[in-house]
């Protein structure tokens, strides 16, 4: 059982990693000695979840949570906000589970993403991104229905199956100097700072936010969760209003710092991870490499993790993206 009002802890994480285990993806780590060069001469290590089931590290969250649904909520269904990744992963885990799910999505959602969602054989309701409360929207149908909510980070079940990352990524690197971990809502820095903080004290967490959504940077300087404007970003996984109310707590106490990326540098570090990683990656699961790249966590340290959350982009979006970027 979960003690301390809800906090999450290392033994969440473990238990969830017991859950998956089997089901999810254990993601490779990728090195290059051209990228560690470009980013100052660190051992940096990515952790792959591009590669990961649907394309992205929530497929661990969402399936962990629901695998600890009852009978009776399986029966009924689930219901799920989210402007992708969240999306295919909560109809790939619903499926597996052998319910059903209606997910609430943007109409600005990558097409991509919304036939992937369609073709884990999930229901999708359409909201307006810069008009609608997404989580109303969700919140109203699952009354309407009896669904049970898998919120896409707000969620201690979800925040545990998301710290499976960083506990496989230190069982395969040992420790780490630093962590650099993508943030949108904070369900994936959350759960990632649980673990790195519990067994190597001394490692310092960093978050990345695209620069027009750093409502995670801002509620951190005001010392209080901050709502701003919808983010435009391309990394729209990553474009997120405020921060959970539950992420928020452990980001405040384990996360030492909250830096931004801008989409010129997104592309950049894209296609630096196509031409010498050989991995595509999606704008929101770059910005950790684009960090890097761009010096914000100058002078590094000697060994580095990096989170590259997700691979979820088409090929025309990415051929747009790159042909875009600075080299």
């Amino acid at each position: 059982m979960r003690s301390n009002a809800g906090m999450l802890t290392l033994d969440d994480v473990r238990d969830a990693a017991k859950r998956i285990d089997g089901i999810a993806h254990r993601t490779p780590v990728l090195t290059s000695r051209t990228v560690n060069e470009a980013c100052g001469g660190a051992q940096l290590y990515f952790k792959c979840e591009n590669l990961q089931r649907v394309g992205a590290f929530k497929f661990r969250g969402a399936y962990n949570a629901i695998s600890r649904l009852t009978p009776e909520q399986l029966r009924r269904g689930v219901a799920a906000f989210s402007s992708g990744n969240h999306a295919q992963a909560v109809a790939l885990a619903a499926r597996l589970a052998g319910t059903h799910a209606v997910i609430v999505m943007p109409e600005d959602a990558p097409q991509e993403k919304l036939a992937a969602t369609r073709g884990y054989g999930a229901e999708i309701v359409i909201y307006e991104r810069y008009t609608q409360d997404r989580r109303a929207v969700a919140e109203r149908i699952a009354d309407e229905r009896g669904l049970t909510l898998i919120p896409p980070f707000d969620h201690p079940d979800v925040m545990a199956g998301q710290g499976t990352v960083a506990l496989e990524l230190l069982e395969e690197t040992g420790p780490l100097d630093v962590l650099v971990v993508p943030v949108g809502g904070g369900g994936l820095i959350s759960g990632c700072a649980t673990v790195a903080k519990a067994l190597h004290p001394q490692i310092r967490v960093v978050g990345v936010e695209p620069e027009n959504g750093d409502d995670t940077r801002r509620s951190l300087a005001a010392g209080e969760r901050v709502r701003i404007d919808v983010p435009r970003t391309i990394a729209d996984g990553l474009a997120i209003d405020m921060p959970g109310e539950l992420t928020f707590s452990v980001v405040r106490r384990l996360v030492d710092e909250i830096v931004v990326v801008s989409d010129d540098e997104i592309r950049s570090a894209m296609t630096l991870a196509f031409e010498r990683l050989k991995t595509v990656v999606e704008p929101s699961g770059a910005v950790g490499l684009a960090a890097l790249l761009a010096d914000r966590l100058a002078p590094l340290p000697e060994r580095v993790g990096v989170v590259f959350s997700g691979g979820n982009v088409s090929v025309k979006r990415f051929r747009s993206l790159y042909d875009t970027a600075d080299r």
